[in-house]
């Protein structure tokens, strides 16, 4: 079989594409830093960095939500604490009204002054918001879960409607209660909540100061409810901040996995970007020893 001039030309020349095609494709990866880059370079690379970035789409919404139930869980934390000292306070107030002839008439009308404006106090902090929803409300479309008489203006834990818990996803296949409604903290305003009963100790000073003793049992169940309601929320944050580390550690695996899959090896890529040049510059000398000058070359 003879070979030709023409057949011996296009193998060298094949020979010298698949070459020059290797070596741009280790100078891209070079210059871009990346090993893949597009589905062709590695279709299993390519499904795996697709998969690791889905993952932490995912992650990095959950960091989010962990954020906002931190921002939520503190703000119900130090509020329930200013709420307990205040009901603390009333405490003290009743006991020194309960004890006869400690106080005058008018001693015990500034008694029940002060705790009309404690009441007002605790009031609005039962109002406290959370970028516009208040924070003991429940389900509402209203701006605040107490009206100024008192009255409950929120949804869920009375009047029969359940309670419906606000959730965050923290990770994956785990929710966290983040709220606490007001019956849950305050009392069920179907019946004598905190702020009615800190009413009518205010009135009992002044008409009925034998009834101060079963105003204190009351108060002191309050104030059992309260530090319940900060147990709660202080367990549900120490689970938020085991999902925050979690979180971080996760969200460095993914980066670092995804480094691997797409990133080039700069020494390595370096040193083959080397041997391919050399190879090439090898099979451009042989080739030109190999293809001999041509008849027109001749004809010159």
């Amino acid at each position: 079989m003879r070979i030709t001039q023409r057949a011996v030309a296009q193998t060298a020349l094949l020979g010298l594409n698949r070459n020059l095609t290797e070596l741009g494709k280790l100078q891209q990866q070079l210059t871009s830093g990346k090993v893949v880059s597009k589905p062709s370079d590695s279709p299993t690379g390519v499904n795996r960095a697709m998969q690791i970035r889905q993952d932490q789409a995912a992650v990095t919404q959950q960091a989010r939500n962990i954020s906002d139930a931190r921002a939520w869980m503190d703000t119900t934390d130090s509020t329930l604490r200013t709420v307990s000292a205040q009901v603390q306070r009333v405490r003290d107030l009743t006991v020194q009204a309960s004890n006869d002839g400690a106080l005058s008439d008018s001693g015990r009308a500034a008694v029940a002054t002060e705790l009309r404006e404690i009441r007002k106090s605790l009031i609005g902090l039962a109002n406290t918001a959370v970028d516009g929803r208040p924070l003991f409300g429940g389900i509402t479309t209203g701006a605040a879960a107490y009206l100024e008489d008192g009255t409950y203006a929120g949804v869920g834990g009375a009047d029969g409607i359940p309670v419906v818990a606000t959730t965050r996803r923290i990770a994956n296949g785990e929710d966290v209660r983040i709220d606490v409604t007001a019956p849950e903290v305050f009392g069920d305003p179907a019946g004598v909540d905190l702020f009615a009963l800190v009413g009518k100790i205010a009135d009992d000073i002044g008409s009925d100061p034998a009834a101060l003793g079963s105003d204190l049992d009351a108060l002191d169940a309050s104030l059992d409810r309260l530090l319940t309601g900060l147990s709660t929320i202080g367990a549900r944050a120490a689970r938020v901040e085991t999902a925050a580390q979690t979180n971080t550690d996760v969200q460095l695996s993914l980066s670092r996995q995804l480094a691997e899959v797409e990133d080039v090896d700069l020494p390595k890529t370096i040193m083959q970007l080397q041997f391919q040049q050399t190879g090439y510059q090898a099979a451009l000398s042989a080739t030109s020893q190999v293809i001999q000058p041509s008849l027109v070359d001749f004809l010159r």
